[in-house]
């Protein structure tokens, strides 16, 4: 009997051991925060949350511009290249169409009624029809040595099946452009063009275009145009990027190249067409079809400031030694890179009685696009950049002195080489620029560690502008930049993007990078947005920044509380009279989570809007675009007090 109540002693004090043990751990799993919610901090910059556009991963022709036709101008450095000619053709440039753009294909008889002249085009990686979809064919051309020519033109399937066609009639001998419409009867991803020559006469064509007709005004895809405008996003960097600096000088981003009829735009190589080996793609050329004019109309329909960013007249410097004299402008030699600075503003800003003002108004556009910033360089770095970069401040205070500039603190967030980022940030200090560029492509370790990264930042001086950053998974470190758009990078973003709001009066702005990717044509990853020739693909961390851009708020609310193993920021939002908390949980076990919204005496009824996945790989792709998005529900708070379990993995965002 004793022996029997010694054991039950023993078994009831494991057990209370057991129950203590849990009770210890349920006290270390919740986690308490204290919201501020009467004392609004920092404002929150309405370009805090925005996108960043490059021409990389066939992100312009070939994706966001709804060209369908590959060299439509017969300007690549092979003049067919992108092209199948049959039968007679020539390359000519007599007497051209355009004169920044002299190539154009002459179709001449092929000297026998069963052959035939002409030439096919399949677009970019094919061209995408739709069933009952209507697209635009238009062409300049010319009779050559006859009153009349005629065409036919025709859409065909991945099978070599005519599915429409159009015969167009060209009259005399000076340039005209003519124009068709097809209707595709079916569906089809990897459909092509084709061009006959009809009859014995000649006939010289060029700028060879077709857009589908519900283009968004004629000119972009209108899937991704919508993808952005949900994305609402604060601020629109453009137009890249190493594009901005070139591989060499001559193959910079030029703006003025990419400004007045389309048809007349220079063609220029794409900094990225054989820049990785082990994804060339020689065929990837600029033809401005999508430029600045363009860039700025997109602008305004999604609601972003316009920020350009503009050569300094330095050559990529990945790729060019500092002291070839060929690849950068010398200092004194940097006044026509000045101009076309000063140039921009005017063209954006400046009343039609100006040079440029003139033009944007004769494009179809009289009131200005209101630019307030401007970016002078991009992932410089070392003493060549802020000696020219000082030039350009200088002139750009004087004539512009609202204008707003951007400067740059180097390809990498720390010191990589000889403390060049700490150098950069020193410079962009003295030169007075008003924000700083620092652009990050690290790490799930880096993001978490950096999370708190702005709150030890200087309050004074330039702001912070997060240029280019992308969470790149550990696993594909060795075939860096091929990380892809997983889950866990998306979460691990969302944690550090908690530091930009906590720091709201530092971090004015933030655009994630890079912006689209081609399923087929892609260089780099992971990217936000993916596409083929018929759909989108809104990734994981595409919906990370849509939570965040969406539910931005207007003030900073201070969170008092543990940063880790959460990550959590509150914000205020005085149109709504609304409190945002949001909690990203990167551990493994669910958190219970304790939330006192200090001087509200009660909230109401709110919802909790979260984004999960259960394998940290997973993926949305064009077969399963919904594999991972977000989910909304009601919640509700106990008076002033938000008690809720996060999950584990999940990024959860509270509105009240």
């Amino acid at each position: 009997m004793v022996r029997n109540e010694k054991r039950v002693i023993k078994y009831f004090k494991a057990l209370l051991s057991m129950f203590l043990v849990a009770a210890c751990l349920q006290v270390q799993a919740q986690q308490q925060y204290t919201v501020n919610a009467k004392k609004p901090g920092a404002p929150i910059q309405p370009t805090m949350y925005g996108i960043f556009f490059e021409d990389i991963n066939f992100g312009a022709d070939g994706g966001l511009y709804a060209e369908m036709v590959q060299n439509r101008s017969f300007e690549f450095p092979q003049q067919l290249m992108g092209w199948n000619a049959f039968g007679d053709v020539a390359i000519e440039q007599k007497d051209p169409a355009f004169p920044r753009n002299p190539h154009y294909a002459r179709l001449s008889y092929s000297g026998h009624r069963e052959k035939h002249t002409g030439l096919e085009n399949h677009g970019f990686f094919g061209m995408g029809l739709k069933k009952g979809m209507k697209y635009n064919f238009t062409v300049w051309a010319r009779t050559a040595g006859s009153d009349s020519a005629k065409i036919r033109v025709e859409l065909i399937s991945h099978k070599n099946d005519v599915l429409c066609k159009q015969r167009v009639s060209i009259k005399g001998g000076a340039w005209e452009k003519y124009a068709a419409t097809l209707e595709s009867p079916v569906t089809d991803a990897k459909g092509f063009m084709r061009i006959f020559l009809e009859g014995k006469n000649a006939a010289d064509i060029d700028h060879v275009s077709i857009f589908p007709e519900d283009s968004w005004k004629g000119l972009l895809r209108a899937d991704l145009v919508n993808d952005l405008k949900n994305l609402h996003p604060g601020i629109f960097r453009f137009p890249g990027g190493c594009i901005v600096e070139g591989t060499e000088l001559a193959t910079r981003y030029q703006w003025k190249n990419s400004v007045g009829d389309a048809e007349n735009r220079p063609l220029n190589e794409n900094r990225w067409n054989y820049t990785f080996a082990h994804r060339l793609f020689p065929n990837y050329y600029q033809t401005y079809g999508l430029g600045f004019y363009e860039f700025f109309l997109l602008s305004e329909e999604i609601g972003a400031a316009p920020l350009p960013i503009l050569s300094v007249g330095l050559s990529c410097q990945y790729q060019n030694s500092d002291d070839d004299p060929q690849a950068h402008v010398a200092v004194d030699d940097l006044q026509p890179y000045i101009d076309d600075a000063l140039d921009l503003i005017e063209f954006a800003n400046g009343d039609v009685s100006t040079r440029w003002g003139s033009l944007r108004a004769s494009m179809g556009h009289a009131e200005p696009f209101n630019l307030e910033y401007i970016g002078i360089g991009n992932e410089q770095w070392g003493p060549m950049y802020p000696v020219r970069l000082e030039k350009f401040v200088a002139a750009i205070r004087a004539r512009y002195p609202k204008i707003k500039i951007v400067g740059s603190a180097g390809p990498a967030p720390y010191d990589w080489d000889i403390k060049q980022f700490s150098y950069g940030w020193e410079q962009m200090r003295r030169l007075k620029v008003d924000l700083v560029d620092e652009h990050f492509y690290c790490n799930q370790d880096w993001f978490l560690e950096n999370a708190m990264r702005y709150d030890h930042y200087d309050r004074k001086g330039p702001k912070v502008f997060a240029g280019e950053y992308a969470c790149h998974v550990k696993e594909h470190a060795a075939d860096f930049p091929t990380a892809k758009n997983v889950f866990d990078a998306a979460l691990c973003e969302a944690a550090l993007m908690t530091g930009f709001e906590r720091n709201a009066d530092v971090v004015y702005m933030a655009t994630y990078a890079p912006l689209f990717a081609h399923v087929e044509g892609w260089q780099w990853r992971p990217d936000l947005i993916w596409m083929d020739n018929l759909t989108t693909v809104r990734t994981p961390n595409y919906y990370v920044q849509q939570m965040y851009a969406c539910n931005s708020g207007t003030h900073v609310l201070k969170v008092e509380g543990e940063q880790k193993p959460l990550f959590v920021s509150a914000v205020y939002d005085k149109p709504t009279d609304g409190y945002i908390v949001k909690v990203v949980n990167t551990t493994d076990q669910p958190q219970e989570v304790t939330v006192t919204f200090k001087g509200v005496k009660k909230l109401r009824q709110g919802t909790v809007t979260s984004l999960h996945a259960d394998r940290m790989d997973a993926a949305n792709t064009i077969e399963h675009p919904d594999a991972v998005v977000p989910v909304t529900q009601a919640a509700e708070a106990d008076g002033n007090v938000l008690r809720a379990t996060v999950p584990a993995k999940t990024f959860s965002l509270y509105r009240f």
